[in-house]
């Protein structure tokens, strides 16, 4: 191709699909309508369990001990935070299950992150009575804004065997 003194080389024009530009764009408003949905979830709060009025009369009986916390920070650069204790049943019924709610806050004391966990579990044997069991707990979602201390932990639900 011999080019002219003085005339513009003519390149050839490079078309993006129509379709690909489609799938970015919907692939992109997915995404961000994902981490959007995501983000709410993590700071809604879920619907209130009720205990029963035998679970709340059995409350008492609990005792949780030793409840520590550590952060350890991960390969991914996120922190793990994982707190651990005992949980001891001083009364007279064998539990199936017992759920807590952790309750997360930022310095300011509004909610940052709510999140329940079982700490006792049917398939480890459920707790006996006078019995005490360990518990781990680990979270690697806690937001930013989180206060550092330890979270409340409150009872959610106890199945009774």
């Amino acid at each position: 191709m011999k080019v002219e003194p003085g005339k513009a080389v003519e390149r050839p024009e490079r078309k993006i699909p129509v379709a690909f530009i489609i799938i970015l764009l919907v692939a992109l408003a997915g995404g961000a309508a994902f981490w959007y949905l995501e983000r709410q979830a993590r700071t809604m709060q879920p619907p209130q369990t009720v205990l029963t009025p035998e679970a709340k009369a059995y409350v008492r009986n609990l005792k949780l001990s030793d409840v520590g916390m550590k952060g350890t920070d991960t390969f991914l650069r996120q922190t793990l935070v994982e707190i651990t204790g005992k949980i001891g049943n001083t009364g007279p019924r064998r539990l199936r299950s017992v759920e807590i709610n952790c309750v997360f806050y930022d310095p300011y004391g509004q909610v940052v992150l709510r999140e329940r966990a079982a700490i006792v579990r049917s398939r480890s044997g459920g707790l006996s009575p006078g019995g005490t069991k360990d518990f781990r707990l680990a979270f690697d979602t806690i937001p930013e804004s989180w206060n550092q201390t330890l979270p409340q932990l409150v009872i959610a639900q106890i199945v009774f065997d």
